[in-house]
Order: structure tokens, then sequence, then C-alpha cells
């Protein structure tokens, strides 16, 4: 598959410290720097995620970025920070955009902006349109500067989008999408905007943006319009579908600062899985879930670091984010264990009593297989998948720990709890994961459960009805 970014760059550089103290000068804060770091921004952020999704997919995935850029010094740096992307360039005929961030800590303290004021539209080179012309999907990543306004780009954009998925990502600055289009992709404040939408209350934002979705639908002429919600998720709007009810896809309930790339983060991914051939509403779930991981991560700032350890059930969550995160602020961190293959009133006291004993809970959940080996082959009723999404709904659980093993010691050795909860009446010897929570000063605990709910029962019941 052959991705083509289209779209304009800029440089980011990121000034981070602490600020402790104030400026003799003027009531400001002082931020003594202790890291600078220049990336790069707009379409060259897009591109960055998605040679890292191509890497990671090892999948025969390639990727152009086809842009402008200047002969400055930004544009050298800019050079550097794109290495190992294929560039398809033309000349910009404008000063490169550097935003410059100052972060005091885990908080923005100012942005300076230098050479973003209005550019010319640029012209585009042969090789440019051909790179357009030989794609299989298209992510056009319009940051209003220019190129997605050219006439000789747009024309082949319009006759590429025929054939190929085209994710749009606009622009307030910029023009609008070619008809065509698979997807447009606003956020809640550009659909507005570009529609004329209002919004009558704080509340009021759902039907605000299904009434600016299909508005700019029918102005712009595309395939759907999914306009992101931030923390709420995306709605889609299908082309023709005015009579039926916008897809609503949720996102994930996470801690974030700075959201910072999201946008750039939702549409490389929705991009890459348009390409992959999966419908419309499958994609925006995956390009949700990205989005959601990414800021989970530490959105831009986390960018090009290891990864963070490897999510094991939700799209946003880590078991062992959770359990360094609620250390490092000076809490409890909970665990509690077993399969959950149908959750009773029994689960559900043990669950809110474990949460009550600590700041976060974790629940370490049997994988299919490792049910199968205790349970018997008719064993899990529900897979790992569906069992930790029910979990994780439940308001006790913070996250959940998919493992793989016959007993948690292994995944009681990588979270660590500071206690160990079991429903039921056991004794230290019947739980030998005791002397391994005693190890690092940790403490297992039953608490009351109720003698007459199981799995077991609830599943001969259900048999018995059919």
């Amino acid at each position: 598959m052959r991705i083509v970014v289209v779209g304009d760059v800029l440089l980011d550089v990121d000034l981070s410290g602490e600020a402790g103290r104030l400026s003799p000068d003027a009531p400001v804060p002082v931020v003594d720097v202790a890291a600078v770091r220049r990336r790069a921004g707009g379409a060259g952020l897009t591109a960055r995620m998605l040679q890292q999704d191509a890497q990671d997919n090892r999948s025969g995935v390639s990727l152009e970025l086809v842009t402008v850029l200047s002969d400055d010094d930004a544009a050298s740096a800019l050079r550097a920070e794109l290495a190992g992307i294929r560039l398809v360039t033309g000349p910009s005929g404008a000063p490169t955009p550097v935003k410059t961030r100052v972060r005091a800590g885990n908080h923005a303290v100012v942005r300076f902006d230098e050479g973003c004021g209005a550019a010319p539209v640029p012209s585009v080179t042969e090789e440019m349109l051909q790179a357009v012309e030989g794609a299989d999907v298209v992510l056009v990543s319009d940051y209003g500067r220019g190129l997605a306004a050219n006439g000789q780009l747009r024309e082949v954009l319009e006759r590429v989008a025929g054939r190929v998925p085209v994710v749009w990502d606009p622009h307030p600055s910029g023009p609008e999408p070619v008809p065509g289009v698979a997807a447009v992709t606003p956020n809640f404040s550009e659909a507005l905007k570009a529609s004329g939408t209002t919004q009558g209350s704080a509340s009021d934002v759902i039907r605000a943006a299904a009434d600016a979705a299909a508005a700019l639908e029918r102005t712009w002429k595309s395939k759907a319009v999914v306009v992101t919600l931030g923390e709420r998720g995306a709605l889609i709007h299908h082309q023709g579908t005015s009579a039926e009810l916008p897809h609503l896809v949720p996102a994930p309930a996470i801690g974030a600062n700075d959201p910072c790339g999201a946008g750039d983060r939702f549409c490389s991914a929705l991009a890459l899985a348009l390409g992959g051939g999966t419908t419309l509403g499958e994609a925006v779930e995956t390009a949700v879930q990205r989005a959601a991981e990414f800021l989970g991560r530490g959105g831009v700032s986390a960018l090009g670091e290891d990864p963070e350890p490897t999510q094991l059930h939700g799209p946003a969550v880590d078991a062992l984010r959770v359990a360094r995160e609620t250390r490092e602020a000076g809490g409890t961190v909970v665990a509690t264990g077993g399969c959950f293959d149908l959750l009773h009133a029994g689960h559900a006291r043990t669950l809110s009593a474990a949460r009550r004993l600590g700041d976060c809970l974790i629940v370490c959940l049997n994988s299919d297989e490792s049910v199968r080996r205790l349970k018997g082959p008719q064993r899990p009723i529900m897979g790992e998948d569906d069992r930790a999404e029910l979990l994780s709904a439940l308001e006790c659980v913070d996250a959940v720990f998919v493992f793989g093993e016959d007993t948690p010691e292994e995944a009681l050795a990588a979270l660590r709890p500071d206690i160990w909860v079991k429903g039921g009446d056991y004794s230290a010897t019947e739980l030998p994961e005791s002397a391994l929570l005693r190890s690092w000063g940790g403490q297992t605990v039953t608490v009351p459960y109720i003698p007459a709910r199981s799995t077991s029962s609830l599943a001969a019941a259900l048999a018995e009805v059919g």
C-alpha cells in the first residue's frame, strides 16, 4: 500500500523545564529550560506518525510526503527531522513557519509563532502531481499555508478521489476539500465555523456537531464528514444519510494535559485503516482508539521515545502506567484477579470493596487460554476482549491486565501492587501470591463474597433456559 501525505509542513520547537519563581521584571514565571526539542509539525507530524505505523505493521506499506519547503535554516532543520521519509517537494515561496512552545512541567506557558503569516499559493512540480496520481490512499493535511489551494493539485486530488480513499484534514484558513473525498475530518470548532452552525448550550455539542456535519457534507460533496469531538470521540455523517441518525464513536476516558497532535494521530490512523480496506465506521473506531493511545502515552512530548508498555486491554489505559503513576503520586495500588467469565453481583461486591482500599484498582484477568486450562474446553463463555471491556466499563476499575499464566504471580511482579484482594475465605497457604506480595512490602487481604453467586451456577441456569 502506497500512502501519500499532501500538505503544509512547519517546524515545532519545544522548550521544557521547571518554573519555581517569578521574574523580578514582571509578574511572569521564569522557566529554567532543561531541554530543547525540534520536530516536524503539520503534515510532517502526520507523515512521521504514518511512518511509525508502517514500521509497526511490516506489511509492505510505503510512505511519501508531498509538500513545499523554503531554503532557510528552519527548512534545513525540518529536512533533518523528516529523515527516513521520502520527500517530494517544490519551493514554498515563503519563510518556514516555526512554532515554539514553552512548557513548565506538564503545563504550557506560552507559544511563539514565526513566519506564520499569510503565504502565497505555491506552485507544484510534475513529480509532486505524479506522486499523488500513483497513491493507493491520500491524506491531505492542510495547515492553511496554501498548498491545498493549488489548482493543478486540486484537479489531481479530485480525480484520484474517484478511485482511492482520500482523507482531508481541513484548516480554517485553507480551501474547501475537493468533491468526492472519502472523509473530511474537521474538529468541532472548525465544523461550526465552516457550516455556520451555532451551539445552543454547553451541553448541546452532539446536536450541533450532527447539524454541522450534515450541512458540510452537502456543501463539500464529500462521501462522509467525521467531526472529531475530543474526549467525546467522533461523529460520522455519511453522504446521503440526512434522514438517518449520525453515528457516534465514543472515546475512551483518559487523562491528558496536552491534546496537541491528537487530530493528526486521528487522521493518520483513519487513512491507514481506509487504505487497508476497512469500512468507514471501523476505521473511525480505530482512529479514535489510536488518538486516545497517543494522548495516553504523553502526546507529542513522548513522540519518538520508547513506547509505553503494551496495552493489555483497551485502547487508552495501560495497567502498568496506572500503577506507576499512582505510586509516583504517593497513592496505594490495589489489584485483584480472576476469570470474570460472567459478571455477577459477587464480582461487583468484590471489585467495589477492593477499590475502596486504595487509589486505583487493577484487575488481573485470565486470558482465554488460561481460562481453558483452568476451567475446561467449554470455557470461557466470553472472550478476553469482551471480559476486559466489561470490567473496564465499571467505575471502580481503573485498568485491566490480561495475563496468560495459570496463576497471577508474573502479573503481580510486573504491577507490584500494595494490596492484593481476593473474594472469599482463603488462608495464606491457599494463596501462594501472599509471599510474593510480602517481598516488596505488600499485603494480601480477603473481602466478603456472596456464596450463592458464581459463574458456574449462572452458566448452568442459562443452559437450562436455552
